[in-house]
C-alpha cells in the first residue's frame, strides 16, 4: 500500500511539473514564432493606450486575477524603441496611435523628447486618433502630420489635481485616524482626517497644476505656432465639444480622416503601391528583435547598473520598492567589479522611513567603492523617494518630476469607534509595566504614547533633513526652510537646490556614460524583468480572463478602498510619503 501511494504521488509530481514544462516549452515556441522581422521600410507603431507603467513589475498572484493582464507598452519599452528605431535604417516613419494612455507628466515628458530627438533624424511621424485626450495630443503635436476622425474631438480643458478623501467614510465606519506629523505640508494625512484639503495643501497644489499647464500649454504652443493665449481660451471654453473643421481652422490638427484611410497615407509616405502591405513594427516585437536587444541590453561584462526604484517603499511584500531586497540587489552591485556606476531610477511617492533609511545606508555603501551614483527622477521622488535619491553625487529631474515633500508622519488607526461601539466587543489588558502592551488600535492612544510617537516622528525628521544636508550639502537650516513636507516640481527644485540638472532618463545615462568613459549601450538594467513562471502560464491561459476585475462581485474603485483599509493595517507606522495625486 505504501508503494501503491509514493508511486502514486511521484506520478502526480512528474505529470503536474511535467505539465508546467510542456506549456513553458510551447509558450516560448509560441513567443518565438510571433518575431517579427524588422525589414527595410518599416514603420513603428507606438500604441498610446490602458496604462503604461516605466517598467515591468511582476506582481502578486491576486493582483493579476483582479486587475488583469496590462497590455499597454511600458515606458521603458516606448523610450528603447524609438532611440533605437532613431539611428536605425531600417525604420522609414512612425506612426502614433492615441487612444487615451494613462500616464504620468514627466513620462510624456521623457517620450517627447524621445520623439524630438527621433526626428533629428530626418524621419517621419504620423499620429492619428479618433478622439485625442490632452496628453496624449501634448506627444502627438510633435508628428508631422495630425489625423483626427471627421466626427472625432481634441480635448484641452488645462490641468487639475483630485484627491479623495475617506474621513466620511471612516466616520461610518466608527474609524478615527491618529496622526503624528512633522511638516506644515505634509498633507498625506489631510485624506483620513478632513474632508476637503487644507489652504496650505491647496497652495502647493495650485503651484503645481499651473507649472504642469505651463509645460502643456507650451509645448502645444510652440509645437502647433499658436499663441499660448489661445491656448487657454481654448481650454477655458470647451474647445473639445467643437465640431471636428474647427480643430482644422484652429491648426489643431493637420487634416480630418478616418483611421482605416490612415494606412493608405502612410502607403504613400512610403512610396508603395495600393496593394502592398506595410510592415507595422509594434515597439514591443522591435524591442525584442534580436538586433536591438543585442545592441541595448549592455554587454555584462563591464557595465553602468541601471537600477529602478518603482512604486511605494515597503517594508516587506512583493510588490513596490521593498526594502530588504533593494538593500541585497544594491550592495550585489556595488560588490560586482563589473558594475563600473550606477544610474537610479526613482519613480516612487514614499512610504516606510525605516526601508528609506536603509536603502540610503546602502546606497552609501555602494559609492564607498568609488563608484558614481547619479539619480534620475521620474514622474515622483517624493518623500521616503527623495530620501534615498538626496545622496547621490548628481540628482537629474524632469520639469514636471513631483519632489521634495521633505516629512514625516505617523498614523495609527483607532477601531474602538468600529469593534466595541457598533460591535460590542471589549477588551481587558494586564500588563507588568505601563505601555508593556504596547499601542493597541482598539483604544485611542494615551497622552504618554501620544507624546511617546510624536518624539518618533520628530527624530525621523531630523536624520531625514540631516541626510538631505549632507548628500546636498547644505547647512540645515537651509533644508528645514524648503522641507516642512512640501512638494515641489522640477523646475522648482533646481531653483531650490534638491536636483542638479533637468533631464531626463537618457540624460543621466548619457552623462554617467561620459564620466566613466564609457558608451549608453555599456548599461544593463536591473532587476532583470524577467516573469514569474506561473504568472507567465497564467497570464496565457484564456481560463484566467473570467476572473479578472471588471467580471468580480466588486468594481475598481470598491478594490481601491479594500486595499486602504489593508494599508491602513499593515503599513509601517512611521511613513514618508507624499499624498496621491490624481491629473486630469
Amino acid at each position: 500500500m505504501l508503494g501503491t501511494m509514493a508511486g502514486l504521488w511521484v506520478s502526480i509530481f512528474l505529470l503536474f511539473f511535467g505539465g508546467i514544462m510542456v506549456a513553458v516549452m510551447a509558450l516560448g515556441k509560441s513567443a518565438g514564432d510571433s518575431t517579427v522581422k524588422v525589414n527595410r521600410h518599416s514603420v513603428l507603431v507606438l500604441d498610446l493606450s490602458g496604462n503604461v507603467e516605466e517598467r515591468f513589475q511582476p506582481g502578486s498572484l491576486m493582483s493579476f486575477i483582479r486587475k488583469g493582464e496590462n497590455n499597454a507598452p511600458t515606458l521603458e519599452e516606448l523610450l528603447t524603441a524609438v532611440r533605437g528605431a532613431a539611428s536605425d535604417d531600417r525604420i522609414e516613419g512612425m506612426y502614433i496611435k492615441c487612444g487615451g494612455a494613462s500616464m504620468g507628466m514627466a513620462a510624456r515628458e521623457e517620450l517627447l523628447e524621445a520623439i524630438n530627438e527621433y526626428k533629428e533624424s530626418g524621419k517621419w511621424v504620423f499620429a492619428y486618433s479618433d478622439t485625442y485626450m490632452q496628453g496624449d495630443y501634448m506627444i502627438a503635436t510633435s508628428a508631422d502630420s495630425i489625423l483626427l476622425n471627421p466626427v472625432g474631438a481634441v480635448d484641452i480643458h488645462g490641468v487639475g489635481g483630485v484627491t479623495p478623501f475617506f474621513t466620511g467614510l471612516l466616520d461610518k465606519l466608527g474609524v478615527k485616524m491618529q496622526i503624528i506629523k512633522v511638516g506644515t505640508y505634509k498633507s498625506a494625512v489631510e485624506p483620513y482626517i478632513l474632508k476637503e484639503m487644507s489652504e496650505p495643501a491647496k497652495r502647493q497644489m495650485q503651484q503645481y497644476v499651473d507649472t504642469v499647464w505651463s509645460f502643456v500649454s507650451g509645448t502645444i504652443a510652440e509645437n502647433r505656432e499658436i499663441p499660448v493665449a489661445e491656448i487657454d481660451h481654448m481650454a477655458a471654453n470647451f474647445i473639445g465639444q467643437s465640431p471636428a473643421e474647427t480643430f482644422v481652422e484652429k491648426n489643431l490638427v493637420t487634416s480630418l480622416a478616418y483611421e482605416r484611410t490612415v494606412d493608405d497615407a502612410i502607403r504613400r509616405q512610403l512610396g508603395l503601391d495600393e496593394d502592398e502591405d506595410i510592415n507595422f513594427i509594434s515597439t514591443s516585437q522591435y524591442v525584442e528583435s534580436a538586433d536591438i536587444k543585442s545592441l541595448l541590453s549592455g554587454s555584462g561584462k563591464k557595465h553602468i547598473a541601471l537600477l529602478y526604484a518603482v512604486g511605494d517603499i515597503v517594508d516587506t511584500g512583493d510588490d513596490g520598492i521593498v526594502g530588504p531586497d533593494m538593500v541585497s540587489r544594491i550592495c550585489d552591485l556595488a560588490d560586482d567589479d563589473n558594475v563600473k556606476g550606477m544610474v537610479l531610477r526613482v519613480n516612487s511617492p514614499g512610504g516606510s522611513a525605516f526601508a528609506s533609511e536603509q536603502i540610503w545606508e546602502a546606497l552609501q555603501y555602494f559609492k564607498s567603492k568609488d563608484k558614481p551614483l547619479y539619480v534620475s527622477m521620474g514622474d515622483y521622488a517624493a518623500s521616503g523617494g527623495y530620501y534615498i535619491s538626496c545622496g547621490a553625487d548628481s540628482i537629474f529631474a524632469d520639469l514636471t518630476t513631483l519632489t521634495g515633500s521633505i516629512g514625516v508622519f505617523g498614523m495609527i488607526p483607532d477601531f474602538s469607534g468600529l469593534v466595541t461601539d457598533k460591535l460590542g466587543v471589549t477588551f481587558t489588558t494586564v500588563e507588568s509595566n505601563p505601555n508593556a502592551a504596547g499601542i493597541s488600535v482598539m483604544e485611542p492612544m494615551s497622552p504618554g504614547q501620544h507624546a511617546a510617537m510624536q518624539k518618533g516622528v520628530e527624530r525621523i525628521y531630523e536624520l531625514f533633513t540631516g541626510r538631505v544636508a549632507a548628500g546636498r550639502h547644505m547647512d540645515i537650516d537651509s533644508v528645514k526652510a524648503i522641507a516642512e513636507g512640501r512638494v515641489w516640481v522640477g523646475a522648482d527644485a533646481i531653483r531650490l537646490g534638491l536636483v542638479d540638472r533637468i533631464g531626463s532618463l537618457h540624460t543621466a545615462v548619457e552623462a554617467m556614460a561620459d564620466k566613466l568613459d564609457m558608451s549608453t549601450s555599456d548599461v544593463v538594467a536591473y532587476p532583470k524583468a524577467e516573469d514569474k513562471l506561473w504568472m507567465t502560464i497564467l497570464r496565457n491561459s484564456g481560463e484566467i480572463s473570467d476572473m479578472k476585475l471588471g467580471e468580480m462581485p466588486y468594481d475598481a474603485e470598491t478594490a481601491r478602498m479594500l486595499d486602504i483599509v489593508k494599508n491602513l493595517r499593515t503599513m509601517n507606522p512611521m511613513q514618508a510619503r507624499m499624498e496621491a495625486i490624481e491629473i486630469k
